[in-house]
């Protein structure tokens, strides 16, 4: 157990939550109880430190990832996950993760590396990980992805890409737009939790 996170116990849901650069595991935590405050919530702060700014993986420059710190970190994320689980006794497949911009990253890694590593996924304003590598079938997996048509971080055409890529491993992707920057907007909260409870009917 060697992330800093919070951990709540709430139903048999388990919502994974993701900070965004220079975030902590407190930031979430309000999103969360806006999507399903029964929920149980197994909040993580990113175990990089870029400038003071807690991140969950290395990059080289704005945009740009150091590949090699992304897979090792993407490892680490999914142990912990296996290892809270077992910890803290919830089912391990019970898990959606919540991340926005920097945590998306990292929730897309776990679903571009790992088969049934997430039960479903909320990405806001999310990047395409890696390119180059062959993904596990997703077909069980439904992705939300939150998206701002004038996000200067993560253009619009990178949020195609990365909808493509979990397309063509047989994820059901459902991309809200917004006329935004890379913001996280009321919009694509309630979206995303009329998303999160029809894929839990």
């Amino acid at each position: 157990m060697n992330m800093k996170h919070i951990y709540k116990k709430g139903s048999d849901n388990v919502l994974l939550l993701l900070h965004g650069t220079g975030g902590t595991e407190e930031d979430l935590l309000p999103i969360a109880n806006m999507i399903d405050s029964e929920a149980s919530i197994l909040s993580v702060r990113g175990n990089v430190s870029e400038n003071g700014m807690p991140r969950f993986f290395k990059r080289l420059s704005e945009g740009v990832f150091d590949e090699e710190d992304l897979i090792f970190r993407t490892e680490e994320l999914q142990q912990f996950i296996s290892d809270a689980a077992s910890n803290y006794q919830f089912d391990r497949k019970n898990v959606v993760a919540v991340g926005y911009s920097n945590g998306a990253n990292i929730a897309g890694s776990l679903l571009f590396h790992y088969k049934d590593s997430l039960k479903g996924a909320i990405l806001y304003h999310p990047m395409v990980p890696r390119r180059g590598i062959t993904l596990p079938d997703l077909s069980s997996t439904p992705i939300f992805i939150g998206a701002g048509k004038n996000d200067p971080i993560c253009p619009a055409s990178e949020t195609e890409e990365l909808q493509q890529l979990l397309s063509n491993a047989g994820a059901q992707v459902e991309v809200q737009w917004e006329n935004q920057g890379h913001q996280l907007t009321h919009a694509e909260v309630a979206a995303s939790k009329k998303w999160y409870e029809l894929f839990h009917k």
